[in-house]
């Protein structure tokens, strides 16, 4: 329609559909995800968000005998919602009849479009009046602020493009979502455009709800099933018993200085907490964003809830809330599959939505995690999206010999790259340090590493990972871990060290750093003893 970039019919979500790559619609989405087989939305903090959408919508479009999957009757028993959700996943696609009436409701059927003037999806048309300058004329943030990975300022740092803020580069409105979603979840804290609503002009906020955190989701052959099962079962943390609305769903906007709305399920939990506010302005063909306003939303004390998608960990000291774990751009995912094939070990709580998986489904499940990983307020250090092969089989509810051995494996590569960190350092120590008595206790200085570690760590952690898989393949649970990641680790020194080790000092130090390395395997060749057992 002319002068709306309508979320509901505009192809804006990149998707695997019949084998070919695709944009399409919410509309199209929901009509054909039993044949769409992934989504491929490149920025991986928005495919996390826009999934948490996905499921809320799904919550309310996915029913059978007349009764939604989101529906509040559904909240006293558990039994009864997987009762209900397996009836649902039977039906092997969403009805087109229910997915129309949800988008065409009347007072929904304007809060999809992106550049709406009273209700702009996910946006705050506010911000035109209350984001001004000190002569009342508006003071947008600029579009670079809008799209992650450009620089801003005019000092801003040139990543992914030469853009300036001088010269900005308008982004097509398809794309300027993708990123408005993944600003609503990952913005930051810290300074932002002021924000004008009473005689104050505060010029900060919070950050985003799932900012610096990795997102674990169980993913299926097909979108359908995907879906269902990201929507989370009704639990303990959230109100079950409020009227449930998603910020699309509510009447009004909301008051930026009065109270939050409760935590409710499903809807709030995944779509209503964020912490900043965005308003997209469109070019005048409504194809592309010029400028963007992005400032804070409230400064009232987030309501605790578990996100149900993260691994929630304690903290070392063991006093404290726990935490999402956060999102490390040199951490595999492999290296967190302990975490959510096992219940928990009182340091760590897989997501919710790893609780209850249909037993029939478990073995060709597969997990896809999305991370960003950044600091708690301004810098971005890089994103990343992985899939496992099919091993939610190996949960502990259904094979805990598996799970445990899963953990063993995981544990034994985790001991052996922290003893490769220490004896390259060593060997470096030993080597570049002629007063040092290679036969003493040596004492390392941690602010001069050397350059072993991080090479050989770089060269180790590809080389576990194969090891791993290939002792999962082997589903071999009495066989001893540590001894073939013992073996990568000491291929990866070498490689590190190079052609230094024809110096004799080196020489030594090698030696002496294969012998720390080889250290870890159990005495007697035996494996640890399991703490989980």
């Amino acid at each position: 329609m002319t002068g709306r970039f309508d979320l509901r019919d505009e192809p804006w979500i990149p998707v695997r559909l019949l084998g070919e790559s695709r944009r399409v619609g919410l509309r199209e989405l929901f009509h054909r995800a039993h044949e769409i087989e992934d989504v491929e939305l490149p920025v991986p903090p928005a495919a996390s968000g826009l999934l948490r959408i996905l499921a809320a919508m799904t919550a309310r479009i996915a029913r059978e005998d007349g009764v939604q999957l989101g529906d509040e009757e559904l909240t006293d028993e558990i039994e009864d919602w997987l009762t209900h959700r397996a009836k649902v996943l039977a039906r092997g696609r969403f009805d087109t009849e229910a997915v129309d009436a949800y988008f065409d409701t009347e007072v929904l059927s304007g809060r999809f479009d992106l550049f709406d003037a009273e209700r702009p999806f996910l946006q705050d048309p506010r911000l035109r009046a209350e984001c001004v300058d000190a002569k009342g004329k508006p003071n947008p943030s600029g579009v670079n602020k809008l799209v992650l990975g450009r620089p801003t300022g005019v000092n801003g740092a040139v990543l992914f493009g030469h853009f300036t803020d001088e010269d900005p580069v308008p982004v097509p409105a398809g794309e300027a979502a993708w990123h408005l979603i993944a600003q609503l979840y990952y913005g930051p804290s810290g300074q932002c455009t002021p924000r004008r609503i009473t005689t104050v002009k505060p010029g900060n906020g919070d950050a985003g709800p799932l900012r610096k955190s990795v997102s674990f989701h169980v993913w299926a052959s097909d979108l359908f099933t995907t879906l269902i099962l990201q929507v989370p079962a009704p639990g303990d943390g959230v109100d079950l018993d409020g009227e449930d609305r998603c910020p699309w769903e509510e009447d009004t906007l909301g008051d930026p200085l009065g109270p939050l709305a409760p935590v409710t399920w499903p809807g709030r939990l995944l779509t209503g907490r964020a912490r900043h506010a965005l308003l997209l302005e469109p070019s005048a063909d409504r194809t592309a964003v010029t400028n963007a306003y992005v400032t804070w939303s409230t400064h009232q004390s987030a309501l605790s809830a578990a996100d149900p998608y993260v691994v929630l960990d304690q903290p070392k000291t063991g006093a404290g809330a726990p935490f999402a774990r956060p999102a490390d751009g040199q951490r595999a995912v492999w290296r967190d599959l302990d975490a959510l094939l096992l219940k928990g070990d009182g340091q760590s709580r897989r997501p919710s939505t790893f609780e209850h998986l249909p037993p029939a489904l478990r073995p060709v499940l597969r997990v896809r995690a999305y991370g960003f990983d950044q600091d708690g307020q301004q810098r971005d250090n890089g994103w990343y999206e992985a899939t496992t092969p099919p091993v939610l089989r190996w949960q502990a509810d259904v094979d805990e010999e598996m799970a445990l051995h899963v953990a063993r494996c995981h544990r034994a590569a985790e001991s052996v790259g922290d003893q490769l960190r220490f004896a390259a350092r060593l060997a470096w120590k030993l080597t570049t340090d002629p007063g040092t008595d290679p036969s003493a206790k040596v004492r390392l200085d941690p602010k001069k590493p050397g350059p072993w570690a991080s090479a050989a760590l770089a060269r180790y952690w590809p080389a576990a990972e194969r090891e791993f898989w290939h002792l999962l393949t082997a589903q071999r649970c009495d066989i001893l871990p540590h001894r073939p990641f013992v073996e990568a680790a000491l291929g990866a020194l070498d490689e590190a060290i190079g052609s230094a080790r024809a110096d004799v000092r080196a020489a030594r130090a090698r030696s002496r750093a294969h012998a720390v390395i080889r250290s870890v395997i159990p005495a007697g060749g035996l494996p640890l003893s399991d703490s989980r057992t």
